[in-house]
């Protein structure tokens, strides 16, 4: 993508990096940043030969959430008009084909973590922290928070950080399962590189097929999901990447994937 303001998308291989901007402004959300966030979901859709997205900040946090400035300006009429809108490129991002990686640095707050809820992977550095404030701001979740995190920590843990606004941790939210790593800040996105080369390296549509799977775990009957594993086995079965996974194996060589 080409003349980005609030963000910048780097190819590495078969890896995207996806990096929030606005390092002078601690990388909060303004309306650009929004408009641009659907912009870069739609490019890493459209392209197939990416296998892996890590989003992270630039400079020395993730995102400290909306732009206070903003939240000045926007109204009841705005959220009509606006809130299905975030709704509808939260979800995007949660069910990208390509699986997601958060590389957590610094202030992860309200929005942000929203974001980074959205992604398949968390991994922190120990220097980060995160809150969900929005009640102290007199507003209720709007951003998925109230939906999200209870599916991950808990109802009981959730309303207690949603309700307190309280600040927790990088170690907090590795205890709580917020976040699935805490490492040295100087080691995240090595870290968060290493998990996406790993994953960017295995067929592309039996990875695509894992996390719809698990996603749809949380979401549908056990039945359901039992189903949905039974027709992905059918294709996954018939597919040129498994016959090339086991001769790969037994000739001792690297598979050359083609997802398909």
């Amino acid at each position: 993508m080409h003349n980005l303001e609030t963000f910048t998308l780097e190819i590495v291989g078969k890896v995207g990096i996806a990096r929030m901007n606005r390092p002078d402004s601690l990388n909060c959300f303004n309306a650009k940043m929004f408009e641009e966030l659907e912009g870069i979901a739609k490019a890493i859709e459209a392209n197939h030969d990416l296998q892996c997205i890590v989003l992270t900040g630039e400079g020395k946090h993730f995102s400290a959430g909306i732009d206070i400035s903003l939240l000045k300006e926007i109204n009841s009429e705005w959220s009509l008009r606006n809130v299905n809108i975030l709704h509808a490129n939260l979800h995007r991002w949660e069910n990208l084909h390509q699986p997601t990686i958060a590389a957590i640095n610094g202030a992860c707050i309200g929005g942000g973590l929203a974001y980074a809820l959205c992604c398949d992977i968390r991994i922190a550095a120990t220097n980060a922290s995160f809150a969900l404030p929005e009640v102290g701001f007199g507003l209720s979740p709007d951003m998925g928070d109230s939906q999200r995190l209870p599916r991950i920590v808990g109802a009981s843990q959730a309303k207690k950080l949603i309700l307190t606004g309280e600040r927790f941790d990088a170690q907090e939210a590795g205890r709580l399962g917020v976040v699935d790593e805490v490492v040295e800040p100087e080691r995240l996105m090595e870290r968060a590189m290493e998990l996406a080369e790993k994953i960017a390296a295995q067929p592309p549509m039996a990875v695509r097929f894992a996390k719809k799977a698990i996603n749809l775990s949380m979401e549908s009957s056990l039945a359901a999901g039992m189903l949905f594993e039974q027709v992905q086995s059918m294709y996954s079965l018939g597919s040129e990447d498994k016959t090339e996974a086991a001769d790969a194996f037994l000739e001792k060589r690297k598979p050359q994937f083609k997802g398909r």
